[in-house]
């Protein structure tokens, strides 16, 4: 099937992705969540208060982050309708596309920006019209969990684009964000200072 084609986020791709033999068992889960929650705190100085999370699909990150820090406000954004329509109310999930970040307000920018296994299968042109958007979105960090040609993947390649590590970091730098290292990058509108050893 050509990358170009359309997935369909229904519920039987949930159901073989995220709970069959495929899915992330929930203490890895549990400890990406911790990371990227210890690093936006370090950068903000206190307790995170909120979560956006891009491409959430059902929230799976919604629980870990809840279990951590109870008293958060998380929010979920997914182009799925099935799972905007299955979770929507439950998990706090609306509809909107990655291209459309750009013009998403759901409120104050948010304390950590989660967007993991999303933008290798997000075409090229919504990639930066999306990316454009997530300044204004995060007010601390971003963990941007993405899989690049040099990595060795296991998985969903249906739709999977291929681009280099370099790719990424060029559009990532172009949006304003600084790398930290395991996925995390500090948002532009954030004034913690970063050592040069921190910058990758």
């Amino acid at each position: 099937m050509s990358r170009h084609t359309p997935k369909r986020y229904d519920q039987a791709y949930f159901d073989r992705w995220y709970r069959g033999k495929h899915a992330t068992d929930a203490k890895t889960l549990a400890r990406k969540v911790a990371v990227a929650v210890a690093v936006a705190e370090w950068h903000l100085g206190r307790p995170i208060r909120s979560v956006l999370d891009i491409g959430c699909g059902e929230a799976a990150w919604r629980k870990p982050l809840l279990t951590l820090r109870p008293g958060l406000h998380y929010q979920g954004v997914d182009a799925s309708e099935y799972a905007v329509r299955r979770f929507g109310r439950t998990r706090n999930i609306a509809l909107a596309g990655f291209g459309q970040m750009q013009q998403l307000r759901l409120g104050p920018p948010a304390d950590l920006l989660v967007c993991s296994d999303v933008m290798h299968y997000v075409p090229g042109a919504e990639l930066k019209r999306g990316l454009q958007g997530f300044a204004e979105l995060c007010g601390g960090v971003a963990y941007l969990d993405v899989f690049c040609r040099e990595d060795e993947i296991t998985g969903d390649f249906q739709g999977f684009i291929a681009r280099p590590r370099a790719a990424y970091r060029k559009l990532f730098q172009d949006a304003g964000f600084t790398a930290l290292g395991s996925h995390c990058y500090l948002s532009p509108v954030c004034d913690s200072p970063v050592a040069a050893l921190e910058r990758l």
